[in-house]
């Protein structure tokens, strides 16, 4: 079957395995509630909000008390999509082996493969619906990105933690961007990063960039304000009120 020919079928890969030490000790930063509900479980069914999403793995940590089994019977207990499947499997030591780990769960006829932070569980539908629109029209590697507010410096790190830091550069900032998730790929071109890039320490934090690393072109759609990432506990608390507001305008 030629690749005009070939139905185009996507799936979600959401690494959940960080321990999340920002937001403080407890329950891995995936599991911790917002609103009531895991953080996990919202960006899970932000991404099954596409029509187009039909399959969404979620990778497990790998160590502690929750595992693959608690996570699978976390999505069991909570309402999601019918239309789409959803897979459970035990994550790496980094996010790099993670994110490999959920590609190689993936069934034959995947063309499309979305990586998505757990910890963004408020991105519009309309996002994620961008991002595969833009891998389907013949883009490699897609991100979500805002426009840097704040001037950005270019440092030379301390030695000492708290000592003054020199400043080298001042990035133009009409040429930044902020990258969300989730980022969008055609899925031979994934893999074949993830084959590619050697993992070495604690391993690549963004796909894209692996892509990048290859020589093939990455793009840009625009992301979205609510897309931001729940690091932080003040982070929790715009979270709530994100939620809050939606509540108030459905009229639920």
């Amino acid at each position: 079957m030629s690749d005009e020919a070939r139905p185009s079928r996507t799936a979600v890969v959401i690494p959940a395995a960080g321990r999340g030490v920002r937001l403080g000790p407890g329950a891995p930063k995936a599991l911790r509630a917002l609103n009531g509900t895991p953080i996990l479980i919202h960006a899970v069914r932000a991404m099954a909000a596409s029509r187009a999403v039909s399959l969404v793995v979620v990778v497990a940590p790998k160590h502690g008390a929750v595992g693959a089994a608690e996570v699978k019977n976390l999505l069991d207990a909570h309402a999601l999509p019918e239309r789409t499947d959803y897979l459970v499997v035990p994550g790496g030591d980094t996010r790099q082996e993670s994110v490999r780990l959920g590609l190689e769960a993936l069934p034959e006829g995947v063309t499309t493969v979305l990586v998505h932070d757990a910890a963004r569980p408020l991105v519009p539908v309309d996002t994620v619906d961008a991002v595969i629109e833009a891998v389907r029209d013949g883009a490699v590697a897609v991100v979500p990105a805002l426009p840097v507010a704040d001037t950005v410096k270019e440092v030379e790190p301390a030695e000492k933690p708290g000592d003054p830091e020199q400043v080298v550069a001042t990035p133009v900032r009409a040429r930044l961007r902020a990258v969300q998730t989730p980022q969008g790929f055609d899925h031979d071109t994934l893999v074949n990063a993830h084959a590619t890039i050697a993992l070495t320490g604690e391993g690549a934090t963004d796909d894209a960039g692996m892509v990048e690393r290859l020589g093939a072109p990455v793009v840009v759609v625009p992301g979205h304000e609510e897309a931001f990432k729940v690091t932080r506990p003040l982070d929790l608390v715009l979270a709530e009120a994100v939620l809050a507001r939606r509540r108030a305008n459905d009229g639920f």
